[in-house]
């Protein structure tokens, strides 16, 4: 009897011992995962406090930067460019040094001063920049009907395009050198006159300030010969298929350096230079104040000037003609 009853008691001290052996490790176990589970939501909150607190400088930073973007109404244009962290341009990608292609890495970069301006914007508003290629004539109707947030391809500033389109503050004001045509360089003195070009062929590149003057300044019986861009003017003018091409100033000088047998005529169009502008849709002056301000700065900082430098060295190296 008395070895059961021992028997008995020690069984029992063995199953406690076990037992309790059991729940001190499912304790610690318990105790580690939770431990675990406490360490893995703390880096978790760390670095969602640490991702928002990069993306509250960030944009701090940005703000800081442009008056204009304060208080921004996140209904507005400039609010939408923002919040989708991109800002769109429309260039006609055929006018070095303004905006041209660089090919020479085996894919098609878009490069040139007014790209550069793009560039600029884009960073002062901490947005990427989205270049969309298109024919000239098309960047007005692509500003207005909304496709594009704005057009920046050596825009020149007319009543026409205020009326259709918000534009900006000129920049590369200092560069331009008048509005005029190229001709025949043995030719050149005898075109001093508008009515010296009576009864030709005169060719201008479609919906640009030269195709307005050349219209409006030469005699009625011009025959006007629309091109795509202006290399195929001057193709038009060496071949003998037109008998001038409207161009700005800087452009025939440049042109005339590459093609020795044409020249800037001595008759120029009466045309006051005023510089560039930056076309926005009509009515979204949030984002044009904020364009604005930022070529307020490069006016001050002559960065276009040096951009447009360094665009010239670039298509000269490329074999690319600057106009």
């Amino acid at each position: 009897m008395k070895k059961n009853i021992v028997l008995a008691m020690t069984t029992a001290a063995v199953i406690a011992a076990l037992t309790g052996c059991g729940s001190s490790k499912t304790t610690e176990t318990t105790a580690a995962a939770t431990t675990a589970a406490e360490t893995t939501t703390a880096n978790a909150t760390t670095a969602a406090e640490s991702k928002e607190t990069d993306k509250t400088e960030a944009a701090a930073a940005a703000e800081g930067s442009l008056k204009a973007l304060e208080n921004v109404d996140p209904k507005g244009h400039l609010g939408k460019v923002l919040a989708a962290g991109k800002i769109t341009m429309g260039t006609s990608p055929d006018f070095a040094p303004w905006e041209f292609k660089d090919v020479s890495s085996g894919t098609t970069e878009y490069v040139g001063a007014d790209v550069e301006l793009a560039k600029y914007i884009a960073e002062k508003l901490g947005v990427e920049l989205e270049i969309k290629p298109m024919e000239f004539s098309a960047i007005q109707q692509a500003v207005t009907s909304g496709n594009i947030d704005m057009g920046i391809s050596g825009f020149a500033y007319t009543d026409e395009r205020a009326e259709a389109m918000g534009l900006s503050e000129r920049y590369n004001v200092n560069t331009k050198k008048g509005q005029g045509l190229l001709v025949k360089k043995e030719l050149a003195s005898q075109y001093n006159t508008a009515e010296s070009f009576a009864g030709k062929k005169v060719a201008t590149q479609n919906a640009t300030l030269q195709n307005k003057l050349a219209t409006e300044q030469l005699p009625s019986d011009v025959q006007i010969q629309l091109v795509t861009n202006v290399t195929d003017g001057v193709m038009m003018l060496t071949t003998g298929k037109v008998d001038a091409l409207a161009v700005s100033g800087d452009n025939g000088e440049s042109l005339a350096k590459t093609y020795d047998d044409i020249a800037m005529a001595d008759f120029m169009f009466d045309y006051s230079s005023e510089g560039n502008v930056i076309a926005v849709k009509k009515g979204d002056d949030d984002l044009l104040n904020a364009i604005n301000e930022v070529i307020v700065e490069v006016n001050e900082k002559g960065l276009y000037e040096q951009w447009r430098e360094e665009a010239v060295a670039l298509a000269d190296k490329l074999g690319i003609e600057t106009h």
